[in-house]
């Protein structure tokens, strides 16, 4: 019976013999130079995640505060309805839980809306500096001559993090307008 090889496997043996092949510097007896980046904390302390931040915030200011006078309405209606459904006439009623209904299927569907937009912007926003920071990061893997640097990993140790490195190349970009 032939083994059968996964294309995952396939392709796992296949990065490994690059790595570990006869050409690779490491047959030379000289060590792999691996570095590691904390992409969430480039993203929290980037200067241009702050701006963004900040961009985000005022773009979608006055949205947040009509839902927010929306709610308080909303509040204001279900509270003299509360205390007022025994005292009212029935059609004076049914006129205040429909005003009431229909204000909050318009809030819903205006705070499911606002709530899209602003995920959508902040994924456009993260994908912008995360192109910036890979871009930053190749700058210094190429400068400092590292075989690999990695973003994602379950152990780093801090002697391979140049997380901070990467921060302050975003930081110096930013200052010179880049």
């Amino acid at each position: 019976m032939k083994p059968v090889f996964r294309p995952i496997v396939l392709s796992s043996l296949l990065a490994a013999s690059a790595l570990f092949g006869p050409a690779s510097s490491w047959a030379q007896n000289e060590p792999p130079k691996i570095g590691y980046v904390n992409g969430q904390k480039v993203i929290n302390d980037s200067p241009q995640a702050a701006k963004a931040k900040k961009r985000l915030e005022r773009e979608f200011e006055k949205r947040d505060q009509e839902l927010q006078q929306m709610a308080k309405r909303l509040q204001s209606l279900q509270d003299a309805l509360e205390k007022n459904a025994l005292t009212m006439a029935e059609s004076e009623r049914r006129n205040k839980e429909r005003e009431f209904n229909d204000l909050n299927r318009d809030f819903q569907r205006k705070q499911r809306e606002f709530r899209e937009d602003l995920n959508l912007r902040q994924n456009e926003e993260m994908a912008a500096i995360f192109e910036r920071a890979n871009k930053v990061i190749k700058q210094i893997a190429e400068s400092e001559k590292f075989d690999l640097i990695v973003q994602e990993a379950v152990y780093w140790s801090p002697r391979i993090d140049i997380t901070d490195k990467v921060i302050k190349a975003l930081a110096d970009m930013e200052k010179n307008g880049k």
